[in-house]
This record gives C-alpha cells, structure tokens and sequence, in this order.
C-alpha cells in the first residue's frame, strides 16, 4: 500500500482538487484507492458526494471506540472509497497529543486496512501540526502543489527546511505546479527557475482552468464531466507522472 498525500502549508492552493481527481484516476486504472478526508472543512467529502459526518467524531477514532474499517464509505466512483472529514476534525491536534506516539496514531489506524486498498490519498488541512506530523511518518510521497508566486515557493522553503530539521518520517516532497497561466510573465518564469533548482519536481502542471472551479457545481472529479478539457488533460498527465514516480505496476486484469 502506497500512501500519498496532498500537503501545503499555505491554503487554497489545490490541494483538495488534486486528491480527489488523482485517487479517481487511480481507481478508475484499477487500483484500490481510499482518500482520507483529513480537513475539518470537508471539501473532499462534498466533491464525492459523502455527507461530511463521523460517526462518534475524531475521539471516537483516537480513542479506537471506532476503528477505521467501520468509517469508510464508498463513493459514486467503482474502486474509490472513502474516510469522511468530520467537523471535530478541527481539534484532531489536541485529541493526539493527549495520547502516547501522538505522531503515529493515524499511521497505525491507516495499517489495519493495507490489506484493503493499493493506494491512500490523504487530503490534508494547511498547517503545521501534530497531525502533519502524523502525515509525515505515514505517507511515502507529500505530494505538494504549489502557485506559482513568491508567497508559494516561500512556503516550499519553509516545508522543506523543517523536514531537514525533523529526520523522522518517511514522506518524500514531490511539488507539482498548480492554477497556472502561462500568459503569466512571473508564473513561466518562476516555474523555469524553481524547476532548475529542484529536481523533485513533476514536470507537469495544472492550469488555471475553469473546470476546476466547476468541480463545485458538478460534485465530481473533472475526468468525470470534462475529460478531454485543459484541466482533465492536466489531471491525466499528473497521474501518469505520479504513477510513475511511485513505480506503480498496472495491475492485473479481473
């Protein structure tokens, strides 16, 4: 099981847009995918259509009266299931740090259904908390798109620094570039820069497309309702680069 989440300091950057429309390309490829709804706003959840709602909420996850198998959900979309967010999702920090190994709680709940799925995706809230440091150790791959402005990259930094600075977990930071116009004098030029300098990068972005935005309207991934669109061309291209930066083999037919 390969555990792959989408991860930025900053907010509105597309987070939550790249985890739903990569877990459904990966299912729709064949694989078992979860996506773990992992912010208290629940964006994830309403794009697939699933009532944002946990039973017994987060301490009833932490406190293992509810284990994880029992929160899934499945979606609209044949092989994606889903993990809803939940409003307490918003105090999950301090439902953590009240318990021993708080950093590895999430990463031992996600291990009872490895069995059960080939790929996770775990939508992530913008912070630095203990949950991110949960994220941290559970997940192969911080996938992390960025804006392509300053603010953007300035957070990249940051993220970059403080997983230099904390040795601990697993995770590897893959940044892809996201809402990109490339009538953009600043947004082409600080991709070809940053790409120069970081050598983790997909090589593939997503553009600033109104099908996007639509995803809204729709409650759907765009491969769904516009798939030859710039933005379900984008999103194609991104599964195929992150398939194979994961090595993933196709698997086998039913």
């Amino acid at each position: 099981m390969k555990v792959i989440a989408t991860y930025n300091l900053k907010g509105g950057v597309g987070k939550t847009a790249a985890a739903v429309n990569l877990a459904y390309l990966a299912a729709a490829h064949g694989h078992r995918t979860l996506l773990w709804d992992l912010d208290a706003q629940g964006a994830a959840s309403f794009y697939l259509r699933v009532k944002p709602r946990l039973a017994g909420g987060a301490s009833a996850l932490i406190e293992k009266r509810r284990n994880l198998a029992r929160a899934i959900r499945a979606t609209d979309h044949e092989g994606l299931d889903l993990v809803p967010a939940d409003f307490s999702y918003r105090n999950l920090d301090l439902e953590l740090a009240d318990h021993k190994k708080s950093t590895r709680r999430l990463g031992k709940m996600l291990r009872e259904v490895e069995s059960d799925y080939d790929l996770v995706f775990l939508d992530c809230a913008p912070s630095m908390s203990v949950v991110s440091e949960n994220v941290f150790h559970m997940a192969d791959i911080l996938l992390v798109p960025l804006i392509p402005t300053h603010l953007s990259v300035r957070a990249y930094a940051q993220l970059e620094r403080f997983r230099a600075d904390d040795a601990s977990g697993r995770a590897r930071l893959v940044p892809f570039f996201s809402m990109v116009d490339r009538r953009k004098r600043l947004h082409r030029e600080l991709i070809v820069s940053f790409a120069r300098e970081h050598p983790e990068l997909l090589r593939i972005f997503v553009p600033y497309a109104s099908q996007v935005e639509q995803m809204g309207e729709h409650r759907a991934p765009v491969n769904v309702f516009a798939d030859g669109s710039a933005g379900g061309r984008a999103f194609r291209a991104l599964w195929q680069a992150l398939a194979e930066r994961l090595a993933l083999v196709p698997p086998e037919p039913a």
